[in-house]
């Protein structure tokens, strides 16, 4: 699922080389935080967060039934 996210945030990003993913594994769900630097917030994000919306929708459905949720959250570089 990690590779699904990488793609997409790939395809937004112009900085590619400075994207860092933190994974967090809970007992029901796996955490993902996208920290990326300030000038591709906006692209990643979209207008009105249409496209952080839709990432998060094709993780969802992505996702098999029996397996953990996953939640995607983006964030600025240094803002952890």
């Amino acid at each position: 699922m990690l590779e699904l996210i990488k793609y997409i945030v790939g395809q937004f990003a112009e900085q590619k080389d400075k994207v860092e993913y933190k994974v967090e594994e809970t007992e029901d769900a796996i955490n993902v935080t996208v920290l990326l630097a300030d000038s591709d917030m906006g692209k990643v994000i979209g207008k009105q967060g249409k496209i952080a919306k839709a990432l998060r929708t094709l993780v969802r459905a992505a996702t098999p039934r029996d397996s953990k949720k996953y939640n995607v959250e983006i964030k600025e570089l240094g803002e952890e």
